[in-house]
């Protein structure tokens, strides 16, 4: 028997609701290593004070949030085995950071050991449990920058830049609560706290853009709190405080306790933007399923929906008209957007394309791809002022920001234009 229009336009809503499954399931992946991250960051916290204190202090508290990180290990593990399927069609990039999660998560055995017998510093074990959390947030990012689905993918880059902004607050929480512990301040790590609170800045800010009005309006009335007023204070203090004046070791519970508030709070934020992932995707499942069911509905969508190219064809041979061109089809854009678009199938494509609701998709769509490719651009510019001229982070981020501010530009311009120079440019900047 001939294949019908019919089931061609069935199988392409089949597949979209396999997609929008397949989303669900990374949805629910970014949750549990999510709820993993905030386990180990608070294990992070409680170790750096715990060896700070020459192990007098916070075992107990270490020892909790480890029970607590083991048990989400075993989630994560579970997560990423069904991700492995090759019906899940994970990418080789994707797969390749879940082994490197779980090359990290297999040490951390030894790590934990290494802590009980005071066998590695303070600041060495926050280095440790930090890269291991690096990782993992780059997962995350990573299934935001691969997923199509408009909807979800903004909720996505809200959802990494907070987990960013998350992580960089959990570091602060480690190094200040060891500075503390000691009694002893280090300028390394007061630095480190200063690019630290920047980097929250900056994540943050994205978040803000890209998170739903609720959330948002919640994440502004916390700052508003004591305790954040309370932790702007212990920071000034950390912050200015002279290399040879000792810190009082009896504010350290207070750091820790309000840098956790604070850190609870994103954690909160976080969970709510998965949930609200998690109820769009259901939605647009239920939705095509209702609309698998409704066969009639789908070809009457497609005659209603021709391919816009015909519309260019059908002005061409129109008498009435003189024509101007011949009809051409504009050539994708290229990069990972336009690769992106490209990856989508050209039915579903055909069943949506003219429908004001995918218009306003497409448009949210592009922009949290074009957040996303920002930073990306802006981090490897900030890679090469660093590599090139010896600069720190801070002072590389600082110094695109005020090129960009000088020239009237945005700073993901002025971003792509230094990736552009020759290295002659920065030789030549380096010997004046």
């Amino acid at each position: 028997m001939p294949l019908t229009v019919s089931q061609v336009v069935l199988a392409a809503r089949q597949r979209e609701i396999e997609s929008i499954q397949h989303l669900a399931s990374r949805t629910e992946l970014v949750d549990v290593l999510g709820q993993l991250i905030h386990a180990l960051q608070r294990e992070r916290g409680a170790t750096s004070v715990y060896l700070a204190s020459g192990g007098q202090r916070f075992a107990d508290v270490r020892q909790a949030a480890i029970g607590q990180a083991q048990a989400l290990e075993a989630q994560v593990r579970e997560a990423f085995e069904r991700q492995a399927q090759p019906e899940q069609g994970a990418s080789s990039r994707m797969l390749s950071l879940m082994a490197w999660v779980l090359l990290d998560l297999d040490a951390l055995r030894g790590l934990r050991a290494a802590v009980d017998q005071r066998a590695w510093s303070a600041h060495d074990s926050v280095a440790a449990f930090s890269r291991l959390l690096a990782g993992m947030v780059e997962l995350v990012f990573l299934v935001a920058d691969a997923t199509l689905n408009p909807r979800v993918s903004r909720l996505l880059v809200a959802c990494v830049h907070l987990l960013q902004g998350m992580e960089a607050a959990g570091q602060e929480r480690a190094i200040g609560a060891l500075l503390l512990a000691s009694g002893q301040l280090d300028e390394g790590d007061r630095q480190r706290m200063v690019h630290l609170i920047d980097a929250q800045e900056r994540s943050l800010k994205v978040f803000d853009e890209f998170a739903p009005p609720d959330i948002k309006a919640r994440w502004a009335q916390h700052q508003l709190s004591s305790g954040s007023a309370q932790l702007e204070r212990l920071r000034r203090t950390l912050c200015t405080a002279r290399a040879d004046t000792p810190l009082d070791a009896g504010q350290s519970d207070a750091w820790f306790s309000v840098c956790s508030e604070r850190i609870d709070e994103l954690w909160q934020l976080q969970c709510a933007l998965t949930a609200q992932m998690r109820a769009d995707c259901s939605q647009q499942i239920e939705r095509a399923r209702q609309d698998l069911s409704d066969t009639e509905g789908l070809l009457r969508q497609l005659r209603d929906n021709p391919p816009a190219h015909t519309h260019a064809v059908d002005r061409f041979f129109d008498t009435q008209q003189t024509p101007q061109a011949a009809p051409v089809i504009t050539p994708p854009p290229t990069g990972e957007a336009g690769a992106g678009e490209q990856a989508r199938t050209s039915l579903v494509d055909l069943l949506e394309a003219q429908t004001a609701r995918l218009g306003k998709m497409e448009a949210e769509l592009a922009a949290a791809r074009r957040a996303l490719n920002d930073r990306k651009v802006i981090d490897r510019a900030k890679g090469l002022l660093m590599n090139r001229l010896g600069m720190t982070e801070d002072v590389a981020f600082r110094t695109l920001q005020k090129t960009a501010m000088d020239q009237n530009r945005r700073l993901v311009d002025v971003a792509e234009a230094m990736l552009a120079l020759p290295d002659f440019a920065f030789a030549a900047r380096t010997k004046g």
